[in-house]
């Protein structure tokens, strides 16, 4: 029953890993930039949740109804003053331009709220369970946060296949000179994109900060999990990214089953395997 409880919490976690992940999947989908800082950007959305729940008295849980426009709203300022100047046949520039944010976003966030671990507290949710017979229960917040991951990627998919913007993402992403002659405009659709991405960080960012505490270094832990999510999914697919994260999920809750000091490792271990196998992930993206 240990096993199975570890199994089903893994797949449970894979779901929070699939929100990190999915804001990255997006971008690189759309637009080929690899952004360093999206971990920092996770790590904000949990400071400004925690603001605003704090500040207002809003549960975090409400809280994400100003977090998420407000991030997606830095997205698109981000993008349209100054990301959309770094794109080009040159992946270096954006790389290090997103580093220098990343660096900015964690000594920022060091001077405002400190060094100190912080946590949001979302009351009864937080240790309410169902069991399900014998020792497997399951959280009501491990769960919600999975159904909120698997709506937040439905979404995605339905927005990027079969809505006007997301064919606008497509064609853009295909040939972004054919698609600016066609009336688009690449760098308002590249600035709806980052807006995108930063909105599901929003959700990512209230739901870590539920789950576990922060501080203003943590943002290239989750950078790591998403990108190894990312990577295991397949680059590009969006239901791939929430297999992947499933299975980092499972990968680091049964290492820790067998020796808690090898959570990490065996998560690392799955990524490691499926990159060396399956360079291009097990789902790559399929256009169609």
């Amino acid at each position: 029953m240990d096993w199975i409880n570890s199994i089903v919490q893994g797949v449970l976690l894979g779901g929070l890993y699939a929100l990190f992940a999915a804001g990255l999947s997006l971008i690189f989908g759309v637009m080929r930039l690899v952004n360093i800082a999206h971990g920092d950007f996770i790590v904000l959305a949990a400071y400004l949740g925690l603001t605003v729940a704090t500040t207002v008295g809003l549960h975090p849980l409400v809280a994400l109804v100003i977090v998420v426009p407000v991030m997606g709203l830095i997205g698109y300022v981000l993008q349209r003053g100054v990301l959309n100047h770094t794109l080009g046949d040159d992946i270096l520039p954006p790389l290090l331009v997103t580093f220098g944010l990343s660096v900015i976003l964690q000594n920022g966030l060091l001077e405002i709220y400190s060094a100190d671990p912080q946590k949001m507290n979302a009351g009864a949710l937080e240790t309410a369970s169902m069991n399900l017979g014998g020792n497997l229960n399951i959280g009501w917040l491990p769960l919600l946060m999975f159904a909120v991951s698997v709506a937040t990627i439905a979404g995605l998919q339905w927005l990027f296949y079969r809505s006007a913007l997301g064919r606008a993402f497509r064609a853009t992403s295909d040939n972004q000179d054919i698609a600016q002659l066609m009336g688009l405009n690449k760098a308002h659709v590249f600035g709806l994109a980052m807006a995108l991405s930063l909105a599901v960080v929003g959700i990512a960012g209230l739901f870590l900060g539920i789950r576990t505490s922060f501080d203003p270094s943590a943002g290239p832990g989750r950078l790591i999990f998403g990108f190894e999510a990312v990577i295991i999914g397949g680059l590009g697919n969006l239901w791939g990214t929430l297999a992947g994260g499933i299975i980092l999920g499972i990968s680091q809750n049964i290492g820790a089953q067998l020796n808690p000091g090898w959570q990490l490792l065996a998560g690392h271990l799955a990524f490691l395997l499926v990159l060396a196998f399956r360079p291009r992930g097990l789902f790559p993206r399929i256009d169609g």
